[in-house]
């Protein structure tokens, strides 16, 4: 019985990791997610230059259920790469480099860098709902994916996952992602949303528009990756909801190699190890030896 899988050429011990933005924005943030169980780390969205995001409250909890954040992007710029990535090589993980920009030109020079420093791989953030000119505002575009991700597979060597979000196109934009050169996809982002506090008569977020993620957005995230898997058979990385091993579970019959999780990790710090349990007992109640097995089972009921 085997939890091991391989997406995008990354060889892991199984398949679940952290999605972007949960503690990996510093050398401490990638020994706590290390110990934490994950097979590999993925760092917080790198620009090239430092980016402060949004004026508190940037999170509010949902009381119909999940989060809904907007930070901004915000983060210390390329200058941090070696030290997270460095981090993460003496521990002996991989690390996948969470890269934005407003343009390719700006992509790029995130992704050299990444690349000297030794990263196994970047995830392209062509998703985030809240940041302006960044993420969506280019996921949504297909042809602005394939030209960014054609413009970062054409420097560099090690593979590109493109992360895309909830647009009525994603199907076409997952395509070209992988026509431009992408090896894996990442699906999906936080889900663009508001929260209106009726007593204020104001949306909670400075930002007023924020990213919904946890369980509500869960439903969604299986249907894009069932999708997406069914159009292209394409090396898949699910993330959105996984609060327990049924919903991980959910995601690989879809079509996903790995998962990613992120919200639920703020209540429960010992999702990693729940998850790999029952995924476990999932393996032996289907009566197969590896968990590549039941990689988009779904479609073949």
């Amino acid at each position: 019985m085997s939890l091991e899988t391989e997406v995008a050429s990354l060889k892991l011990k199984h398949p679940v990791m952290n999605a972007s933005g949960i503690l990996g924005n510093s050398p401490g943030g990638i020994v706590r997610l290390v110990k934490l169980g994950f097979s590999a780390v993925v760092t917080k969205t790198i620009t090239p230059e430092p980016k402060t995001g949004f004026k508190p409250p940037i999170i509010v909890e949902l009381p119909t259920g999940g989060l809904l954040n907007a930070v901004g992007l915000a983060n210390p710029g390329k200058s941090v790469i070696k030290d997270l990535v460095g981090t993460a090589k003496k521990l002996g993980i991989p690390i996948i480099v969470s890269i934005g920009g407003r343009f390719e030109n700006e992509f790029v020079d995130v992704a050299v860098e990444a690349e000297k420093s030794g990263a196994n791989a970047l995830e392209l953030n062509l998703s985030c709902p809240h940041a302006k000119g960044y993420g969506i505002e280019l996921g949504s575009d297909p042809v602005k994916v394939k030209n960014i991700v054609k413009a970062v597979s054409s420097v560099i060597s090690i593979p590109v996952l493109a992360k895309l979000g909830l647009t009525d196109k994603i199907i076409e934009s997952s395509g070209k992602a992988l026509e431009a050169g992408a090896k894996g996809l990442v699906l999906i982002n936080t889900v663009k949303a508001m929260y209106i506090d009726v007593f204020t008569l104001r949306p909670v977020l400075t930002a007023r528009y924020g990213g919904l993620s946890g369980p509500p957005i869960h439903p969604i995230a299986v249907r894009v990756i069932y999708d997406v898997y069914k159009e292209y058979t394409a090396d898949i990385i699910g993330v959105g909801g996984v609060c327990d091993w049924t919903t991980a579970a959910e995601f690989i019959a879809a079509g996903a190699k790995a998962i990613q999780i992120g919200t639920a990790l703020m209540t429960n710090e010992g999702i990693v190890n729940e998850v790999l349990n029952g995924l476990k007992k999932w393996i032996q109640y289907h009566n197969v030896k590896s968990i590549k097995e039941l990689v988009g089972t779904a479609h073949k009921i």
